[in-house]
């Protein structure tokens, strides 16, 4: 987990907006396993700094909800376990630590004004454009904290900023010329494309059933359930036209066309009859959904299907999903009548035999051996290669492949680039290219794309030394820790 922070982030340069913002406007998420009850005590001491509960549980908030904003509404709490999110924060507390220990020897401090600066920076504690200090308590109360704790955090990041740009280097003029290069070199290549049309196969009955046998836990019918169900038909309503007027004005925003517009009262009418018609049976629906609960009258109707051809609106679909065997669902619309449900039993899949399962064995193996086919072929071609010469090409040079999609030509040059091999192929899955690097070459120099080449190679110098800092902090200060990791 750390490691792949580490690869995507650059995580010492814990930001205000990041580390010690992150919670604002948020407040803290829950904590399962670790939860200490209250802000006192410590998790861990490192050197003379004691990391405190509130101190995890900002780095752990912050965390979760840098997460949150990648993944979206799926990222919950479950996501949050399975990813060891409280692991990763305590580790990345502790390194901090570690960074903050040697700011102490170094003799390095933030002072007030420095805090200062920092606080009239950040927009929710502004109103009109200055710093507020009404807003500022306000939204620190809201989040459970206070200007004490606060402001000690903000000092605390501060700090680390002060040491890791103690350890910024960045490469120099010359450096960045040859780098930049060496990182577009060019290779005169020559290649041949061989895709499916380039081999036959002939698939026989005896390999088929070979296949199947080995693969057969593969091929299972879908899961099935069994239903009782029973139909109240919505009777269309006659309503008055000041019930509908009432109706649009209280909801005319449920009524939109396909552009998002608001509908008209006429546009939107015949569907208001229908939303008011189920309302006003959905009494009777209920009536007979106890009823049936109680036994008191049987389902008119048993069906056993499959689970994906059950032909049910997404929440009746839904609400069967979540049932188990003998759960009698309460009443829902569909194809605008609502219908009452219950879960008789839910098949599991089942093997499928042979003859059920051909068809799909029948393509599955066809991809198969056209896959040995043509990767036969491209070792006997690669023995005698004879191919197009695409001339000098660097990483980005896919329009130079008309042959190959975009994204596939993109993929090739990236893999002959990272082979240590002269002559080779690479696998595209339907395809394979076959090629021979004839000559190599530096690229001239381009100073356009030097802003890139210096992002790369400096966030790789600076990282490195980082990583190598912690781990001799780690032997220089000792770490007194009141939590067992899962490793």
């Amino acid at each position: 987990m750390i490691t792949w922070m580490q690869r995507h982030k650059k995580w010492l340069v814990i930001t205000i907006w990041i580390s010690t913002i992150a919670f604002v406007g948020a407040g803290f998420v829950g904590w399962g396993s670790y939860d200490y009850g209250s802000k006192g005590g410590a998790v861990a001491v490192v050197g003379d700094r004691e990391v405190t509960v509130e101190e995890y549980q900002r780095e752990y908030s912050s965390l979760y909800d840098q997460y949150a904003r990648m993944f979206g509404n799926q990222f919950n709490q479950e996501m949050a376990d399975k990813l060891k999110l409280k692991d990763a924060a305590y580790k990345l507390i502790i390194q901090k630590n570690l960074i903050l220990s040697f700011a102490d020897e170094l003799g390095l401090d933030v002072t007030n004004e420095e805090i200062a600066k920092q606080l009239v920076l950040i927009p929710a504690f502004l109103k009109d454009g200055k710093f507020d200090k009404d807003t500022y308590i306000k939204v620190l109360q809201q989040n459970r904290s206070n200007p004490t704790e606060f402001e000690a955090s903000v000092k605390r990041d501060l700090l680390l900023q002060k040491v890791e740009s103690l350890f910024q280097i960045q490469a120099n003029d010359k450096e960045l010329e040859n780098l930049n290069k060496l990182l577009f070199a060019e290779d005169k290549v020559s290649i041949k494309i061989l895709n499916a049309n380039n081999v036959k196969v002939n698939v026989t009955e005896e390999e088929l059933k070979k296949y199947w046998e080995e693969n057969k836990n593969s091929y299972v019918s879908e899961p099935t359930v069994k239903l009782a169900i029973e139909e109240i038909n919505v009777e269309q309503g006659t309503f008055s036209e000041d019930e509908l007027k009432e109706h649009y004005n209280n909801f005319k925003t449920d009524y939109r066309q396909e552009d998002g517009k608001l509908k008209s009262f006429d546009e939107a009418k015949e569907e208001m009859i229908q939303v008011l018609s189920e309302k006003a049976t959905k009494k009777e629906a209920l009536r007979k959904y106890l009823k049936l609960k109680k036994g008191e009258e049987n389902f008119t109707k048993e069906v056993e299907v499959e689970e994906s051809k059950l032909a049910y609106s997404a929440e009746g679909l839904e609400k069967i999903d979540g049932a188990v065997p003998g759960d009698i669902l309460k009443p829902f619309i569909n194809n605008g009548n609502y219908v009452v449900v219950k879960v008789l039993n839910k098949g599991l899949p089942k093997p499928l035999s042979y003859e059920k399962a051909k068809e799909q064995v029948a393509q599955n193996y066809e991809a198969v051996a056209l896959n040995r086919a043509l990767e036969k072929l491209s070792n006997e071609e690669l023995e005698n290669f004879s191919g197009k010469s695409l001339g000098y090409v660097s990483r980005d040079s896919y329009e130079k492949i008309p042959e190959l999609q975009a994204q596939e030509a993109l993929t090739f040059l990236n893999k002959l680039f990272s082979s240590t091999e002269k002559q080779g192929k690479v696998n595209l899955g339907n395809k394979i290219v076959l090629y021979k690097i004839e000559d190599t070459r530096l690229a001239q120099y381009d100073e356009s794309k030097n802003e890139a080449v210096r992002s790369t190679v400096d966030k790789l110098l600076n990282q490195e030394l980082i990583n190598n800092l912690i781990k001799n902090l780690e032997n220089r200060y000792e770490v007194q820790s009141s939590i067992s990791l899962e490793e």
